[in-house]
């Protein structure tokens, strides 16, 4: 009985542990790699990040993405969890009005409504998107300090704009870290 029960546990052993993570690791690998390496983004051969977390973007003359929740640096996926500050919660409003206030800093003349994307941090604290409305919203800042038109930078935000997910799912958002690659030039 211990002898079948240990060749059993063997066989399950190398079964789960050894050849169903090869095969799933082989399938992800030959049909979504770039998905399954962590959607790495490289320019000029240099890596600079994964497509699925947001960068820090400070300067006025960038598009600025949504509050990082993560403590210490900006968008540590090491650190990565949500704030869980709750509606009522002073840290929350506190946080959203020290945004407010840089927002409104950065861009006085602008009288639009700011998206409540840009006031608050995603579910993970590490989202690399916004919405198109707070692309738009910060559109004007941008061209003015980049010496664009505004219509050209509403083109580019239009060219980064990705779609529903299978046109029915989630919202249109803009990936941050591509919009201000293409600003660049990268």
């Amino acid at each position: 009985m211990m002898k079948t029960a240990l060749k059993l546990f063997l066989i399950l052993t190398v079964l789960t542990g050894l050849i169903y993570p090869l095969v799933v690791t082989g399938i992800a690998q030959a049909l979504f790699s770039w998905r399954a390496n962590g959607s790495r983004t490289y320019h000029q051969g240099v890596f600079t990040g994964s497509a699925l977390i947001g960068r820090h973007y400070d300067k006025p003359e960038y598009f600025w993405g949504r509050l990082s929740a993560t403590s210490g640096f900006p968008y540590n996926s090491a650190a990565s969890s949500g704030s869980n500050y709750g509606p009522h919660n002073p840290l929350l409003h506190s946080a959203m009005e020290d945004r407010r206030a840089k927002l409104l800093a950065a861009d006085p003349g602008n009288t639009m409504p700011i998206p409540i994307d840009l006031l608050t941090a995603s579910a993970s604290g590490l989202d690399a998107h916004i919405s198109p409305e707070a692309a738009r919203y910060q559109a004007p800042r941008v061209a003015r300090l980049r010496g664009m038109t505004l219509e050209r930078v509403h083109q580019l935000i239009a060219r980064c704009t990705e779609p529903r997910q299978f046109g029915i799912l989630g919202e249109p958002v803009v990936s941050v870290a591509a919009l201000n690659g293409t600003l660049d030039g990268k």
